[in-house]
């Protein structure tokens, strides 16, 4: 990273944005790792997450994708402001089985206003991981806007 981040206390700004999302918490998600431009979510497999054919869903997959580029595009921007997706393209690769799923997102480009990141989803199974998805996403930057709920 060529810069630190304008915000020397990110970390703790990104683990209190992702407390406060009722959606991690209901699928089992956690945050493993945040440094600047990089944050990594893990989620354990559970049989209440998978879809038909025993994988899990597509769209959990993209939930913690979203998350992590999500987060590691929040680690660059400054305090008083907030992050929104405003769009995101997923393939997924391979099926979501094993044990936990990790998600690896980083940043790729960081701007005033448009930050483009990119996540890769791996699941562990048996000591092995597998790439099992990739998604490139933008997300704007909205300064001067909190982080708290909407109200």
């Amino acid at each position: 990273m060529p810069h630190p981040p304008p915000d020397p206390d990110f970390a703790a700004r990104v683990r209190a944005s992702f407390a406060r999302q009722a959606a991690m918490a209901l699928i089992g998600a956690a945050l493993d790792a945040i440094e600047p431009g990089s944050v990594t979510i893990e989620l354990p497999v559970r049989a209440d997450l998978t879809q038909q054919h025993g994988f899990v869903h597509g769209g959990i997959v993209g939930m913690i994708a979203d998350s992590a580029g999500g987060y590691a595009a929040f680690t660059l921007m400054p305090a008083d402001a907030s992050v929104l997706t405003v769009e995101y393209k997923i393939n997924l690769l391979a099926p979501a089985q094993g044990e936990r799923l990790i998600a690896h997102g980083r940043v790729l480009k960081s701007g005033r206003t448009l930050c483009v990141a990119r996540a890769d989803v791996y699941a562990r199974a048996a000591g092995r991981e597998t790439l099992i998805a990739t998604m490139q996403q933008t997300l704007i930057v909205m300064h001067g806007v909190s982080d708290g709920p909407r109200v």
